[in-house]
C-alpha cells in the first residue's frame, strides 16, 4: 500500500520502529523476518519463538545477527528492553511481552496457535496471521475477544485470501457490487496426501502434509472460508463449484480467466449474498479474481471502454500472491492505522467440515492437514451446526470411534476429542454466541 511505505519511513526516521514478534520460525516464519530485517524500514523483528529454537536461531544468524536466548517472559522484556534480539521457546510469554506492538502467528498449528493468539490478544497486543486453518475455525470469537481489547485481528496481506479482501474492497470502492471472490488453483485432487506430494515438497523445502493439503483441496477451503466470514458470502453448495479446466493435468495450457465466468453465473442471484470459489486450470494463476456487477448503464459502457467487457459480471483480478512479501505491510496498517486486511465481520458464514480420505476405523487418529485421514471440505456454517459437522480445525488429533467411509463427512459422533484443548472451548463459545443450534461440547468457556 502506497501510504504504508511513507508512513513507516516516517517512524523510521523518528526512531519509533514497530516492534515485532513472530511465532513460528518455519518456511514462512523465516521468510518474514528476512523480508522485515532486510527490507523493511519503520520495523524491527524484537523476538521469535519456536517450539524447536534452532529454527528461531538459524532465522536471525543467516542475516548476520546473534540473537538472545530466553526461557521465560521476565527474560524476554529485559532483552527487549536492551534492544537485543530475542529467541524463544516460549511463545506466549513472548505474546505478552512488554514492548511488543504486534505478534505475527505463522505457525499452521491450530491449538498452539490459539493459545498464543489468545495470550496476545490478553496482553494487549495487534494480532497478524497466517493461518488460514486458525481462521476459519475459531476465527469469529478471537476477532469479538480482539475487539473487546481494542486490539486488530487481522489475516495478512500476500496470501491469497487477503489479496481477494484487498481486491474486494477496491472493487467495492469503485461502486462495483462485489458477487463473487475467487480463487485460482492449478491441481485439486483430494486423495493427494504427503507421500504423492513428497518430492514437490523437498523441491521447495516444505514439509509434504502441508503441500497435500494445497493439493488435496483442504488449504482452498480455509482460505475461501475466511473470505466469506469477512464479507458475509456464501458457498453455492458444499465444497464449492470449483470448476476445473485442467482435466487433472496441471501442466495443461490455461484457460482465460474471462473463459471461465459462465461457469458461476448461473449460481448468482439478484440481491442474495455473494459466494465465495475457485477455478482450476485458469489464468492468470496463481492469481485471486473478484466479479461484480454495476446498475448504471453508463458506468457500465465506461467499464466496458476500459476493456472489462460488456458485463452483466466484470471481471477484476490481481495475477499473483507474494506471501511473506507483503506481510510487513499487514503489520504496518494494524500498528499505524488500525485496518484489518481481513478479519471476520460477525458471526461463521462458511467453515471447513473433515471428510475421510480413506475408509476410517475405530481407532484411526487424524493428524494433520494433507494427511492420510481427511480432506477440508467448504460448507455453510448453519448447515454445519444444524447437522453436527465436525469442522477439520478440531478433527485434528480425534480419534475415530466407528467406521466411516472413504468421502463420507465425518460428524462429532464419529469422534473422541482429547480432553482440555483451547480450540475447543472457543469452539464452543464461538457455536453458542453465534449459532442458534451448537455442537454439544462438553467443555467450558476459554479465558
Amino acid at each position: 500500500m502506497i501510504i504504508v511505505d511513507t508512513a513507516l519511513a516516517r517512524r523510521e526516521s523518528e526512531g519509533r520502529p514497530i516492534q515485532v514478534g513472530i511465532v513460528g520460525a518455519g518456511f514462512q516464519g523465516a521468510a518474514i523476518i528476512r523480508q522485515i530485517v532486510t527490507t523493511t524500514p519503520g520495523m524491527r523483528v524484537a523476538a521469535v519463538a519456536n517450539r524447536h529454537i534452532d529454527k528461531a536461531i538459524e532465522a536471525f544468524t543467516v542475516l548476520g545477527i546473534e540473537p538472545t536466548v530466553c526461557d521465560s517472559r521476565s527474560a524476554i522484556n529485559a532483552a527487549i528492553a536492551r534492544g537485543q534480539p530475542v529467541v524463544t521457546e516460549d511463545a506466549v510469554g513472548l505474546a505478552g511481552a512488554d514492548g511488543i506492538d504486534v505478534v505475527v502467528e505463522v505457525t499452521g498449528s491450530i491449538d498452539y496457535a490459539a493459545e498464543v493468539v489468545l495470550a496476545a490478544i490478553t496482553a494487549g497486543k495487534h494480532v497478524v496471521q497466517m493461518n488460514a486453518e486458525l481462521d476459519g475455525t475459531v476465527g469469529p470469537i478471537l476477532k469479538q475477544r480482539a475487539d473487546a481489547a481494542g486490539v486488530v485481528y487481522s489475516f495478512s496481506d500476500g496470501d491469497q485470501p487477503g489479496v481477494q479482501m484487498n481486491l474486494y474492497r477496491f472493487v467495492r470502492g469503485l461502486g462495483v457490487t462485489p458477487v463473487l471472490c475467487g480463487n485460482i488453483k492449478g491441481l485439486h485432487d483430494p486423495y493427494r496426501n504427503p507421500t504423492t506430494q513428497k518430492p514437490f515438497a523437498e523441491r521447495w523445502g516444505q514439509k509434504a502434509a502441508m503441500v497435500a493439503s494445497f493439493a488435496d483441496g483442504t488449504k482452498i477451503s480455509y482460505e475461501q472460508a475466511i473470505v466469506a466470514n469477512g464479507t458475509g458470502f456464501k458457498v453455492a453448495r458444499r465444497g464449492m463449484i470449483g470448476p476445473d479446466f485442467s482435466g487433472g493435468d496441471p501442466y495443461a495450457p490455461l484457460v482465460p480467466l474471462e473463459e471461465t465466468i459462465a461457469s458461476f453465473a448461473e449460481h448468482l442471484s439478484a440481491g442474495g449474498p455473494g459466494i465465495v470459489d475457485y477455478v482450476v486450470g485458469a489464468r492468470p494463476g496463481p492469481g485471486v479474481f473478484v466479479l461484480g456487477t454495476h446498475d448504471d448503464p453508463r458506468q457500465q459502457h465506461f467499464l466496458n471502454l476500459y476493456k472489462l467487457g460488456t458485463g452483466p459480471y466484470f471481471c477484476f483480478y490481481t495475477p499473483y500472491h507474494l506471501c511473506h512479501f507483503e506481510v510487513p505491510t499487514s503489520v504496518a496498517r494494524a500498528a499505524l492505522f488500525g485496518d484489518a486486511v481481513l478479519a471476520p465481520r460477525g458471526g461463521p458464514e462458511v467453515g471447513v467440515i473433515a471428510v475421510a480420505k480413506i475408509d476410517l476405523s475405530p481407532g484411526d487418529v487424524i493428524t494433520e492437514f494433507g494427511g492420510y485421514h481427511a480432506y477440508g471440505v467448504a460448507e455453510n456454517s448453519e448447515i454445519i451446526a444444524q447437522d453436527r459437522l465436525l469442522p477439520l480445525g478440531i478433527a485434528l488429533g480425534c480419534r475415530i470411534t466407528r467406521p466411516v467411509a472413504k468421502d463420507s463427512v465425518l460428524t462429532f459422533a464419529d469422534v473422541d476429542i482429547p480432553p482440555g484443548r483451547v480450540v475447543d472451548r472457543l469452539y464452543a463459545e464461538q457455536e453458542a454466541r453465534f449459532l442458534a443450534r451448537a455442537p454439544k461440547l462438553e467443555v467450558g468457556i476459554a479465558s
